[in-house]
């Protein structure tokens, strides 16, 4: 039996479940709006394409690399962002990032042509780099395993709803054209800009680094939880071996769990960015393409919290991480295929399902297999590759659409990555239950000293 799959099976007294609560209600709710917020922040430009390639003179091609280069300094700047998170603190990590890139957001307002879009782009991924592994990062250090999946679907959900919330939103804002002589468009960058700054500063009020430090929590409520989190980090590293850093960002695991998530990642964000120009290409006015484009991620925000929970109640994530991953490439297939709008629209319904469905299982795993600082390097690491899978989606897509006048044939090329991102995924698990009983054996040979117990271990 895999780690993953046989811890946590007691539950916990009722101090730390009052603990974990409370930990719910005071830290989730603005975990949720800052990740929603960031969402809208680094996606919206799929909104502004609408009216800005236009006054830019900007092609799909174009618009596909400067919106993904966002990803290539996201990716360049993560582990070191996280390492600096390690050393100053994640509550004052997470404000400082929002706080920078919310800048940097507006600022997209006043670009000019290509050149300074890209160049505003690469500012805002190197403003955001490190939030998110930051913030899975913390969520470890105050949620137990059993409740993980959950968490990290409630905050995951931010993402989609970005698409059900955000684009319409922003589509509404490109009507304020010409209002004191900006565009639309400009007006939608300053006024989403503004949340982020806001919020950088409750951050800093509300957060708490950790159990010990939370005045809301009673001494006897901090002690249980404290004591479950540390418990479960001692059974990681008894079944897993004790990585350094360097090691772990390094480690077969980390790089399949990095191929993978580059494939999610090539997926949610390609689609989330070209699913405006996707409707629209089909004749419809700004605000019924951001309400139309929004359906789909109904689908993930509704996949993305069953997922989470099944993968909790079932204590596995595997294959719950590769079963939908090979549902979004279905859709993704369907959705290459039709021709009809209505059509199009279930098949992306069915692809956001998959490829959102995935996320709180597949982010479960790195906690599965260390702990500590290796932990945050591993997340740093996923996370920042996964980055580059956004860049990749995003200019292939755009690169394809101009040579075939479609979008066919990089909807078929996502579909086979998420095959074999699927396939990869199912190779974690074979490789985590091997490793699993080698360490097992192990310590049984460390107890008490007999070879017969590695041959008797290795050979179930």
């Amino acid at each position: 039996m895999l780690i993953s799959e046989r811890q946590n099976t007691e539950p916990g007294d009722p101090d730390c479940n009052r603990a974990v609560q409370k930990a719910k209600w005071r830290l989730l709710p603005l975990l949720i709006v800052c990740y929603f917020v960031a969402y809208v922040d680094r996606s919206n430009i799929g909104v502004a394409a609408l009216q800005m390639n236009k006054d830019l003179a900007l092609t799909a091609s174009m618009f596909g690399f400067g919106a993904g280069i966002f990803f290539l300094m996201y990716f360049s700047l993560e582990v070191p962002s996280n390492l600096l998170m390690v050393r100053y603190g994640v509550r004052r990590w997470i404000a400082r990032i929002m706080f920078t890139w919310g800048l940097v957001a507006g600022a997209m307002a006043f670009v000019k042509g290509p050149i300074s879009f890209y160049v505003m782009r690469a500012l805002l991924g190197a403003a955001e780099a490190g939030f998110y592994p930051a913030v899975v990062y913390y969520l470890a250090q105050w949620f137990p395993t059993d409740s993980r999946g959950r968490v990290l679907g409630y905050l995951n959900v931010a993402g989609t709803l970005t698409f059900v919330i955000g684009t319409p939103l922003s589509s509404a804002l490109l009507g304020l054209d010409n209002v004191l002589g900006l565009r639309g468009w400009q007006w939608m960058f300053i006024v989403e800009a503004v949340p982020a700054i806001v919020l950088s500063g409750l951050v800093l009020r509300v957060l708490s680094d950790k159990p010990t430090e939370a005045r809301w929590l009673t001494k006897e409520e901090s002690d249980s939880l404290t004591y479950r989190l540390e418990t479960e980090e001692r059974a990681v590293k008894r079944h897993a071996p004790d990585y350094t850093f360097k090691s772990a960002i390094t480690s077969p695991q980390v790089l399949l769990l990095s191929f993978v998530m580059f494939n999610i990642a090539l997926t949610v964000y390609t689609i989330g960015f070209f699913m405006p120009q996707i409707v629209g290409a089909f004749g419809r006015s700004n605000l019924q393409t951001g309400l139309i484009s929004a359906i789909p991620f109904i689908a993930g925000s509704i996949g993305m919290l069953f997922n989470g929970w099944r993968s909790d109640v079932a204590q596995e994530r595997y294959f719950h991480a590769a079963i939908p991953l090979l549902i979004a490439a279905v859709g993704l297939v369907g959705a290459g295929t039709t021709s009809d709008l209505t059509v199009k629209i279930l098949a992306f319904c069915v692809v956001a399902l998959g490829a959102y469905g995935c996320v709180p299982a597949f982010w479960s795993l790195p906690s599965t297999m260390m702990s500590g600082v290796a932990m945050a390097g591993c997340v740093a690491v996923v996370n920042s590759i996964g980055a580059l899978g956004g860049f990749a989606g995003l200019w292939i897509m755009g690169v394809l659409k101009d040579a075939t006048g479609s979008f066919s044939s990089g909807l078929y090329l996502l579909a086979g990555m998420d095959v074999l991102a699927a396939l990869t995924v199912l190779t974690l698990r074979h490789l985590a239950a091997k490793k699993s009983m080698a360490m097992e054996a192990s310590h049984r040979v460390d107890q008490f000293g007999e070879p017969r117990e590695v041959r008797t271990v290795s050979s179930r």
